[in-house]
């Protein structure tokens, strides 16, 4: 054969092997990633852990199954908790260091962990609590999720949530719009998951699936209760119980389902929590009821029991499996960049600076160790945040509380003995963390996230008062406040911003537009039962006056009898501005307004 011929033959083969070799990569699907996150469950609320009352099989047998971060570490109550997760950068840092009051709101500038699927191809979905802002720009399909089903505000039955939610056949918002659907809340969050994942299994997909409970009001199914009954312990304790034992039956069921999709060992499973113990570790009359795994502190502390979490994760297809422990210090922030490694995906250009590490090497068993320096979580839960205020650096198995307090957990995981004078030089050091990481994320605490009115994305556009810039006090930040009237959110403002010069009319209401109430109606209540909580009656307000404040432009007027709401129009000039509402009653007091609906009406 002629040496030009063989040759010209053996580089056609190569290149035919190199295209099929193309295609086939091509066909490699990247993994799904599910996240499963509960509210209020602790460390110590699962039976894995050492808890002998709680009932959670499908749980225990994940944990037995899959790879562990022992030492893992959140904030200590939601929203903060939730901010890091999805955007791998401290809470502080991106203006979410509360749970109301207008900085429970995720900024406009940050991308989330959501973005970053998207951007990379993916299909993203989440279902149940978001928590990181109601209004535009901030809700979950503003911030990179194409699908949506959630309830709003912090909680069903929050301010922000629908009228008269109650966990039993809800009105929640399916891509922004107020959808009724049967059954309990937890059910629904994964019943509509399961769904989502039937219809996307082909694809590669980003399912968060963030469940409210077992955060309070305590309500759940009664056979959820009925298993806890006859228990010594408190009632709430009961149905706080029996809220986790139906999370557990719904993970079962979502881990079958990936099974019989034939898509388990390609999909990247989490589960987690996003703080502290609320109702699992709790003393009463003097007597100690529950399990907080040896931790001090529960939800809202600096100490070990309010932050450190479980957090359980499986990739088959990778070996991250087998029951196995990483014991290396670890945090919600190195979620997304350990995501982005594994997923194989890249960073949006322009994205912020993510505080997380990559913890891919770990979970694959090439590392014991990243060599963190140290990790910082404090619970704010103020207007502007406070230095040292209720805070904890982190450094291997070291613990300095609020600055003063020095703890080894090696030697001391209760926290009992502090031993800071032994160890000036250590504590010094460990002050020196926590003094570089303030002076890195308070340099936009002055900036408060903002509500953009006007805008095509959400118009009309609805605020409550659960996001009035005021001291947390005064805020009604459920519907329980909201009926009993008892907390006056007069003198606190919002952070908005016109997107478009023009007319506007501007609607002030004491009770939801979706309840169609007028304002100083009063309406019933419902007792409690075995397995729910009690409904407060709603008291008439006789307001008799209603005004708004937009920067300078400020207007007042009567209510009229049997309105529904008071209504304003005027003309405003885009830009950033306050704006404060208010009602008066029939004896002078004035009161915060509880809803505001913002309507731009020119083109």
């Amino acid at each position: 054969m002629n040496k030009k011929i063989a040759l010209l033959i053996i580089l056609a083969g190569i290149t035919i092997s190199c295209t099929s070799q193309s295609k086939t990569s091509q066909k490699v699907k990247r993994p799904n990633v599910i996240v499963v996150i509960t509210d209020d469950q602790g460390y110590g609320d699962i039976a894995a852990h050492g808890n002998t009352l709680v009932k959670t099989p499908a749980l225990d047998k994940f944990h037995d199954e899959s790879v562990r971060l022992t030492d893992f570490h959140v904030g200590p109550t939601c929203a903060p908790s939730r901010s890091g997760l999805m955007t791998g950068r401290y809470a502080n840092r991106v203006g979410v260091w509360h749970t109301i009051g207008g900085v429970s709101i995720l900024r406009k500038e940050e991308a989330t962990m959501a973005d970053v699927f998207k951007e990379n191809g993916y299909e993203t979905a989440m279902f149940g609590k978001w928590h990181l802002g109601d209004t535009y720009p901030s809700r979950p399909q503003d911030k990179g999720f194409k699908y949506t089903v959630s309830h709003g505000g912090g909680g069903v039955g929050q301010t922000p949530d629908y009228w008269n939610n109650d966990y039993f056949d809800d009105t929640y918002l399916k891509n922004g719009v107020p959808t009724k659907y049967k059954g309990y809340c937890t059910d629904v969050w994964f019943d509509e998951a399961i769904k989502y994942i039937e219809e996307k299994k082909d694809e590669p997909f980003f399912a968060y699936i963030s469940t409210n409970a077992p955060h309070l009001p305590y309500n759940v199914p009664e056979e959820y209760y009925n298993q806890y009954k006859d228990l010594d312990i408190p009632e709430f304790q009961k149905i706080f119980y029996g809220m986790i034992t139906n999370v557990d039956e719904n993970f079962a069921k979502l881990q079958k389902k990936l099974k019989d999709l034939k898509i388990a060992d390609n999909t990247i499973v989490i589960f987690m929590t996003d703080n502290g113990t609320a109702s699992g570790y709790k003393k009463i009359g003097g007597k100690q009821y529950g399990f907080n795994a040896g931790m001090k502190g529960t939800k809202n502390s600096e100490y070990e029991g309010g932050h450190r979490v479980p957090f359980f994760i499986s990739y088959p297809e990778k070996n991250i499996k087998g029951g196995k422990d990483v014991t290396d210090l670890t945090a919600h922030l190195d979620i997304l960049p350990t995501l982005v490694t594994l997923c194989d995906l890249e960073l949006p250009e322009g994205k912020r600076k993510i505080d997380g590490s990559d913890i891919s090497s770990l979970l694959l068993g090439d590392k014991e160790t990243i060599g963190r320096e140290y990790l910082i979580t404090d619970s704010q839960r103020v207007q502007s945040p406070i230095k040292w205020r209720k805070s904890t650096v982190m450094s291997n198995k070291m613990r300095l509380v609020n600055g003063t307090e020095l703890y080894d957990l090696s030697k001391d995981p209760g926290q009992i003995n502090n031993i800071a004078n032994q160890f000036p030089k250590k504590v010094e050091k460990m002050r020196g963390y926590y003094n570089e990481w303030w002076s890195s994320v308070s340099t936009e605490f002055n900036i408060f996230p903002v509500v953009i009115l006007g805008s095509d994305n959400q118009n009309p556009i609805e605020l409550t008062c659960h996001d009035t810039h005021i001291h947390d006090s005064k805020i009604p930040w459920n519907q329980d406040y909201i009926r009993e009237a008892k907390k006056n959110p007069i003198g606190g403002e919002f952070t908005v911003e016109f997107e478009k010069t023009g007319k506007y009319q501007i609607e002030i209401s004491r009770w939801p537009f979706e309840s169609g109430l007028a304002i100083n109606d009063a309406v019933k209540g419902r007792p409690e039962t075995i397995s729910t909580e009690e409904i407060s009656e709603g008291r008439s307000m006789n307001f008799t006056k209603g005004g708004i404040k937009i920067g300078a432009w400020e207007q007042e007027k009567q209510v009229i009898k049997d309105a529904k709401a008071i209504v304003f129009e005027g003309n405003f000039s885009k830009g950033k501005t306050n704006m404060s509402t208010w009602f008066k009653n029939n004896k002078n007091v004035d009161w915060g307004a509880f809803y505001i609906r913002v309507t731009r009406l020119s083109k």
